[in-house]
């Protein structure tokens, strides 16, 4: 059916939707909403992919339109809410606009990733998504407790700067990073920090469970861990 090809278009639409509207709920100073709407965003980013496998509904607008899409809810976004972040601390401060650079480099990995056909079973480079909940999850748990250590990392005039401008040099390196895309035909290598990935993850939520900390805390260390993972894993194949 012709309506069956629209699905996932709909559905990358509606990443696109929670993407602006978290952008409106960062600037004013809803970083709660925001990283919510993020969540969300994730979510139907995952469903848009899925539904074009699973209905057979490729497109070229719809890889493009999924593209212009992760952008704003994946690049834009995080950058929005780490300078909101910042600028309750450091108010009209110059280096408070560092993390937008998080949007330039976004772009320019998405780009890549639409001309390389290197990356179809796995990334080069920190994928926009991963970026994202880094900044995302941490943004919230400062905004959760400004007496928690995100919220004294947030009251530093540089740290966040440094840690924007690293990422944006991680989205557009070669380093190899996994994708959770379980595909035949994987390394050894792939799999076992695939297990290794799942295992930090379950360890991270139950401990967050276990301490009654909000879950936000668990999705940034899921994320850093991934980094991590990929960075020794880069390092000892060297």
């Amino acid at each position: 059916m012709r309506i069956v090809k629209h699905i996932p278009n709909t559905i990358t639409s509606m990443n696109l939707l929670c993407g602006v509207l978290g952008v409106m709920s960062a600037l004013k100073g809803n970083l709660d909403t925001a990283f919510y709407l993020m969540l969300i965003g994730a979510l139907c980013d995952f469903c848009d992919g899925l539904a074009a496998r699973t209905l057979n509904a490729y497109s070229d607008l719809g890889k493009e339109l999924d593209s212009l899409a992760d952008l704003i809810t994946f690049g834009l976004l995080p950058a929005i809410m780490l300078y909101k972040c910042m600028d309750i601390y450091h108010p009209g401060e110059w280096y408070c606009y560092i993390p937008l650079v998080i949007v330039i480099f976004s772009a320019i990995r998405l780009a890549k990733f639409n001309t390389d056909d290197r990356q179809t079973d796995n990334f080069l480079g920190l994928a926009t998504p991963a970026c994202a909940m880094i900044c995302g999850s941490f943004t919230y748990v400062a905004h959760l407790d400004i007496y928690n250590i995100a919220g004294a990392v947030t009251a530093s005039s540089w740290i966040i700067p440094v840690a924007s401008v690293l990422l944006s040099i991680l989205l557009v390196s070669e380093i190899p990073m996994f994708s959770m895309k379980f595909c035949k035909g994987a390394s050894s290598d792939i799999k076992w920090m695939r297990i290794t990935f799942v295992a930090v993850a379950v360890i991270a939520v139950v401990a967050t469970l276990i301490m009654g900390q909000h879950f936000s805390h668990a999705v940034l260390f899921i994320f850093l861990a991934y980094i991590l993972i990929n960075i020794i894993h880069a390092i000892v194949k060297r």
